[in-house]
């Protein structure tokens, strides 16, 4: 498979794979519904909307977006009752990928780690946002800046596996991960270089697998070769890196969205490390970066489908 380096070649791959079938919990929001009536007339997906099956209607109709176009699921249990019930479709196999719509976050991850019907993998669950930058001859990948908030070193390995899968899952055979700190030497008083040691010879003794870990890298010389020849670095990452995996979430999350308004680009992100991919998108995401991270998720079921 050829490399995907843009969003834009994802979405045309997604195009090629699809359409999936996606679960919405809670989908009378106008914003999630703009995002999967844009994934259907891309030919991406497919949607089951799950919820106030009247609110729903309206919502669409309020936004010239025809409610025929979808199956409807009547829930007016409760946001709880509807988010068990979207869950229940994707673990049943009727949808592949997994929605949140106009629901409180603990109530839709209540429904994913159901130990009855849930979506628990045994795996750690991580995010990963995705963005193509301008001046860059590919996709950034940063993990995790939005739902781990201190992750200690195993945690970190299991953060680095499931974004590498995934970016596998573009065609990229073995993605650079470039464990971030403020410098790019161990220093003991600086826990995430100790951390980013110890991950980078976990992978030179093979213990994480299928990526090229080095660290600790700053982020100048994980993502510019002359910064790193400046500063005298000998690395197949540096300069060079796929992933970015940052030490928490607050650096993750401003990292993220320093991208998002200060540069030119694309974005997209996705919940990984369950039994299927989980769109968790924020109010304020863009239409263009929902539809993005719809399919994204596509490329990832498709993938784990034909492994």
């Amino acid at each position: 498979m050829k490399q995907l380096r843009t969003l834009t070649d994802m979405l045309q791959h997604a195009r090629t794979v699809g359409p999936m079938t996606i679960s919405v919990a809670c989908a009378a929001d106008a914003d999630v519904l703009q995002a999967v009536d844009a994934a259907r007339k891309e030919g991406v997906a497919n949607a089951i909307l799950v919820g106030n099956a009247d609110k729903i209607a309206e919502a669409a109709r309020l936004n010239s977006i025809d409610p025929g176009n979808f199956e409807i699921l009547d829930e007016k249990g409760g946001e709880a009752d509807a988010a068990l019930k979207a869950v229940e479709l994707v673990s049943s196999g009727k949808a592949q990928i997994l929605m949140k719509g106009m629901l409180h976050t603990d109530n839709f991850l209540r429904g994913v780690l159901n130990k009855e019907k849930g979506l628990r993998s045994g795996s750690v669950i991580s995010h990963v946002y995705l963005h193509q930058v301008e001046g860059y001859d590919r996709i950034i990948f940063i993990t995790d800046g939005a739902f781990i908030p201190s992750p200690d070193l195993p945690t970190k390995a299991k953060i680095i596996d499931n974004v590498a899968r995934f970016a596998h899952s573009f065609g990229i055979e073995t993605p650079k991960v470039a464990v971030l700190a403020a410098v790019e030497v161990v220093n003991a008083d600086m826990p995430a270089t100790l951390d980013a040691a110890a991950l980078t010879q976990m992978n030179r003794r093979g213990q994480i697998k299928g990526c090229v870990v080095d660290g600790p890298l700053a982020l100048d010389n994980a993502v510019s070769e002359l910064s790193a020849k400046h500063k005298g670095i000998v690395s197949d990452v540096a300069g060079k890196a796929d992933i970015l995996l940052v030490p928490n979430i607050e650096s993750g999350n401003i990292l993220a969205k320093s991208i998002v308004y200060f540069a030119p680009n694309k974005t997209a992100g996705i919940v990984l490390g369950a039994k299927a991919p989980i769109v968790l998108t924020s109010r304020a995401d863009s239409a263009e970066a929902k539809t993005f991270s719809i399919a994204a998720a596509v490329v990832w079921a498709a993938y784990q489908k034909n492994k």
